[in-house]
């Protein structure tokens, strides 16, 4: 039996562009090969300085509830082998519930949806306030039918030009996690397909960057 592999998550590089307002990324040598200190060998230890919404990154419930679990908290089942359903919402601004259809197919799934914004990725428009977005009422919608992971392929799962975040109060206050900024979902079918997504289990963070990753057996 073969195996299609398809990557969802946008690389990490020097001085990237990340969220709109936070720091970029620095990557750079903590020892060099020049600094080695061994006779027959060198090698080379990188130092990261990122926020945790670098890239293609994780939101736990810690995100926006005090009282909620940590990146290092969150259920390995969420994460690992979980059945994909995707939402294509390619060239629609508000995700509405509609979209959904029927909530018994995405009971226990990791619900994806497709924009078509990482087209965009690394340009200053990717940031700019006309993102798609998931409106209110769908975030109601998909924790009453048992999601158990919740990404989209855009800026932010919530439209940042409003002072609120509904999506995440809701999805994260039900303990489901957010993957933001991915990519390549339009390689990805719409059944069949498994996510993988696991982060460094990081304690006292809400985000961090993720290695998404969906597959099929063929």
């Amino acid at each position: 039996m073969s195996k299609s592999v398809v990557e969802l998550s946008h690389p990490i590089s020097d001085g990237m562009l990340t969220y709109p307002g936070l720091r970029r990324p620095r990557v750079t040598p903590d020892i060099s090969r020049t600094q080695s200190p061994l006779i027959d060998m060198a090698y080379e230890i990188a130092r990261v300085d990122m926020v945790g919404h670098t890239g293609t990154y994780l939101a736990a419930p810690f995100h926006f509830h005090a009282e909620g679990g940590d990146i290092a908290e969150l259920p390995l089942e969420r994460l690992f082998d979980v059945p994909i359903v995707m939402i294509r919402a390619t060239g629609i601004r508000a995700v509405g519930p509609d979209l959904l259809g029927d909530p018994a197919r995405l009971w226990g799934k990791a619900v994806l949806v497709h924009t078509g914004w990482s087209s965009r990725w690394g340009s200053a428009s990717y940031q700019g306030p006309g993102h798609p977005f998931l409106v209110g009422e769908v975030a109601d919608a998909l924790v009453a039918a048992n999601v158990a992971l919740v990404g989209i392929d855009s800026l932010d799962i919530d439209d940042t030009s409003l002072p609120t975040r509904p999506c995440h109060h809701t999805l994260l206050g039900a303990g489901i996690p957010i993957i933001e900024q991915m990519t390549n979902l339009d390689a990805v079918p719409d059944i069949g397909a498994k996510l993988v997504a696991l982060p460094a289990p990081v304690h006292g963070t809400g985000s961090f960057p993720v290695r998404a990753v969906a597959w099929t057996d063929w």
